[in-house]
C-alpha cells in the first residue's frame, strides 16, 4: 500500500512541476495534432486558434497522470486546461471563454509573465 501512495504523491507532484511551469497546460487525450476523442480536440482547436503558446500532456501515454490528474484539482475529466497554474476547466469552459475572446487574453497575459 506503501508503495501506491508514493506512486500517487510521486504523480501529483509531477503534475504539479508541469502546471507550475508551464504558463498555459492542457491536459489531453492525444495531442493538438492527432486528438482521441472530440472533447480533447474541441479544446485543443481553441487553444491553436488564439496563437499563443501553450504545452500539452497526452494523458492517453502516461497512465499515471491519466488515472491521478482527476485528483489533483478535483476535476473528475479530460481534457484540463491551466493557465498560470490555475484550473480553469474541461473542453466547455474552454469554448467559453475562446468565445468571448478570454482565453487569448489569459493565455497571453500567462506567456507575458512567465517570460518576463
Amino acid at each position: 500500500m506503501e508503495n501506491q501512495d508514493q506512486v500517487v504523491k510521486e504523480t501529483l507532484d509531477r503534475i504539479h512541476d508541469q502546471v507550475s511551469n508551464n504558463p498555459v497546460v492542457l491536459y489531453m487525450k492525444g495531442t493538438p495534432q492527432m486528438p482521441s476523442c472530440g472533447f480533447s480536440s474541441r479544446a485543443a482547436q481553441a487553444l491553436v486558434e488564439t496563437g499563443e503558446k501553450f504545452a500539452f500532456v497526452n494523458v492517453l501515454a502516461d497512465a499515471q497522470i491519466f488515472e491521478h490528474l482527476p485528483k489533483y484539482q478535483d476535476w473528475p475529466t479530460f481534457p484540463q486546461l491551466y493557465i498560470g497554474g490555475e484550473l480553469q476547466g474541461g473542453c466547455d469552459i474552454t469554448l467559453e471563454l475562446a468565445e468571448s475572446g478570454e482565453l487569448k487574453k489569459l493565455m497571453a497575459e500567462a506567456n507575458a509573465k512567465a517570460s518576463a
